[in-house]
């Protein structure tokens, strides 16, 4: 056996023991831990204090020794692996530890204060963690945008609504509009102060800050045009630029907030409740999605609802979900993500020959099958004639399917046996016409919805967090054009045509002067190049193409010596960066698929590559990656996918050796079924399928 195919057989075994079986429904999936910052820990650790701190304390403890570990030596926290400290990042946890019980005098708090005011202090924070702050009483309600629940009144014929804003922010923010409404009638003094991180070691602050609850003890002040302290943001532009505008609003509602005329106050919370409460049903929790989940647990608090109430209790519960245990401490997840691991893992296992009337193959098409979304979502506010369909990227998120996972999704269900699943052709066929319903006006694709777009809601002064939108992007633009090519008889069809012609025309438009494209969702440069090239071949445009050879270019020129690729995520905050990096085995993969699918398969470069995978594969068939390479909003919050490093580079070998001559290598799959997995994995907990 030659050590390509030992390698694939190694990575597939490892691939296969990772497979969860739940025997009582006959199917399977895989669902690889999703690894985010400190800030999630310190979230957590924030709701469970104004939750229930009593009955949490241990729980409390146990998340604040895993924040505490993850200090670096400058004393910040930072927000990805090997990144500079961040601010916000290290303010959350200097509060989390603080109400786990660490003094002020422990190195770790004092070596923290030390960097906040290196990080340029607690004013610069993001508007997310000063609402946060506000609601420990550690920020007063005035410095903190407003966000008045009356947006949800906003018609749908208004410029601005809350359906011209990205699904997330939108889970996110309805739930925080009913916080402040009705926050300051439901918290209590709690005795918590940090007004250690507003004195200067000279002690001259004049404006030191965290109010202990009784009102008198010194906190931030605004100076009244959108800056605290020093603050988030300079308004430095014109007096008519849409970020003043914005400013000019958000001081007038302030205003108002002061006032009792507030006459669709009640109606505006009453109808913040029902969006809220409807779309906890058929979800792991408002949105799946880690911040929603705790706004939308609080948000029923202040609304009335009791600490047994069943919505609460299940919230409660999503939320321990998340969790995971290990060495005596706790950190988070900040959603599960089962359906875009299984899609990816059977394209591997697939890409490498494994038969689609295997076990397992079959057992997880029939779990994905199991997950199409059957009801309508938010996303028919913008596409109202289109058939129901696509799948989300948890467990259960029925509002908020994507276009990224039912693309990726229905390519593996064309690798399955199509007779071994039932419905499995008409639900390709109800998935890829969803994804076409939703193209946006531009040729390209979005997340979740299309062409929410509008560009001045970034100037929204809570619009921080970089994630307000929801526009196009290369990478999943790329994905779609993937699963129209590689599924048989689409192209033929002239209306499909069309829409792919719009989709090669966005990439060709979108592409950076260096050849590369942006990776939205995928670090980065070297992301969004692999998948806008995969699906630029899968469609049948020519390797020769001058635009496809600028990123082939692009891709060859940013190998690493080790025969790798690897970039980090700070090229999101320096585009020079782009394709530069630390190697990794996933971006490796991607840099290896984009060039194998141009016709490179014989150039050093891809030769290079694939002895780097093969060297660099650990014993058990995976692959050690330390750094991260999954984005969730660029700048602000990123993701390690821990079966990245696996199922990635599966591929790109099972694509590498059926590019050779002679395809791919048979005879391995006997020894795959006979492995046994099934008799040493645990059933999941009931709730989980």
């Amino acid at each position: 056996m030659s050590g390509l195919d030992f390698s694939i057989e190694q990575s597939r075994g490892c691939l296969f023991g990772k497979f969860q079986w739940v025997e009582r429904i006959g199917s399977g999936f895989w669902c690889g831990e999703l690894e985010s910052d400190s800030t999630i820990e310190s979230d957590y650790i924030l709701f469970l204090y104004l939750f229930d701190r009593k009955s949490r304390h241990d729980k409390i403890a146990r998340l604040a020794a895993y924040v505490a570990r993850q200090q670096l030596d400058d004393g910040s926290w930072n927000i990805y692996e090997g990144g500079p400290g961040e601010i916000s990042a290290t303010v959350k946890a200097y509060v989390a530890l603080k109400i786990a019980g660490y003094g002020e005098d422990d190195p770790v708090m004092s070596n923290a204060r030390r960097a906040v005011e290196e990080l340029g202090g607690v004013g610069k924070v993001n508007s997310y963690t000063k609402i946060y702050l506000a609601m420990l009483n550690l920020q007063p309600w005035e410095d903190v945008p407003a966000i008045p629940p009356e947006v949800v009144l906003l018609p749908r014929f208004f410029y601005i609504n809350i359906y011209e804003i990205s699904y997330w922010s939108r889970a996110i923010l309805i739930p925080l509009s009913i916080l402040y409404a009705k926050w300051m009638g439901f918290s209590n003094p709690n005795g918590l102060t940090i007004n250690e991180l507003f004195r200067s070691p000279e002690g001259d602050n004049g404006a030191a800050g965290g109010g202990g609850g009784d009102g008198e003890s010194p906190r931030p002040v605004s100076n009244g045009n959108g800056e605290v302290n020093g603050g988030i943001r300079r308004y430095t532009e014109s007096i008519f630029s849409w970020r003043n505008i914005f400013t000019m609003i958000d001081l007038v509602l302030k205003k108002l907030e002061k006032t009792r005329v507030k006459p669709l106050r009640n109606l505006a919370v009453k109808k913040a409740e029902e969006w809220m409460v409807t779309r906890l049903e058929d979800s792991d929790g408002l949105g799946a999605i880690f911040p929603s989940m705790i706004n939308s647990v609080l948000a029923l608090r202040c609304l009335g609802y009791e600490a047994d109430h069943p919505l609460v209790l299940e919230g409660i519960e999503k939320l321990e979900d998340l969790e995971v245990e290990e060495g005596g401490e706790i950190h988070l997840q900040p959603c599960l993500s089962p359906v875009w691991d299984t899609a990816l893992a059977l394209n591997s296992l697939g890409e490498t020959g494994v038969a689609g009337d295997l076990d397992e193959m079959t057992a997880a098409g029939r779990w994905l099958l199991s997950k199409e979304v059957r009801r309508p979502g938010d996303w028919q506010k913008r596409v109202r004639n289109a058939e129901v369909s696509g799948w989300p990227f948890q467990f259960r998120n029925e509002f908020y399917p994507d276009i990224d996972d039912t693309a990726a999704v229905v390519m593996a269900l064309n690798r399955v046996a199509p007779g071994e699943v039932k419905g499995l052709r008409q639900a390709v066929e109800r998935g890829i016409s969803w994804v076409l319903s939703l193209q946006c006006s531009n040729g390209g694709w979005a997340a979740f919805d299309a062409d929410v777009e509008r560009k001045i809601l970034n100037e929204i002064p809570y619009a921080d967090h970089n994630a307000m939108l929801d526009p196009a992007c290369a990478d999943i633009t790329g994905r779609v054009l993937e699963m129209l090519g590689s599924t048989t008889g689409y192209l033929e069809d002239p209306k499909i045509q069309e829409v792919v012609q719009r989709g090669v025309q966005y990439l060709k438009d979108s592409q950076e002067e260096n050849g590369s494209w942006y990776g939205r969702w995928g670090v980065n440069y070297i992301y969004g190049t692999w998948q806008a090239l995969k699906g630029l071949m899968a469609v049948g445009i020519s390797e020769d193409e001058k635009y496809i050879r600028r990123a082939v270019a692009f891709l060859k020129e940013h190998q690493n010596e080790d025969g790798g690729w690897g970039e980090s995520c700070e090229s999101y905050t320096d585009p020079s960066l782009g394709g530069k990096g630390e190697t990794t085995a996933s971006q490796t993969a991607w840099a290896l698929m984009g060039l194998i699918a141009t016709g490179e398969l014989e150039s050093t470069a891809v030769e290079r590559g694939i002895r780097f995978l093969i060297d660099s594969q650990d014993a058990d068939g995976n692959w050690t990656e330390r750094c991260w390479t999954g984005t969730g909003f660029p700048q602000v919050f990123y993701l390690k996918y821990h079966m990245y490093s696996l199922y990635f580079p599966l591929f790109a070998l099972g694509m590498y050796r059926n590019a050779l001559p002679g395809g791919a290598a048979g005879g391995l799959e006997a020894a795959l079924v006979q492995r046994g997995t099934r008799e040493e994995i645990e059933p999941l907990p009931e709730h989980r399928d």
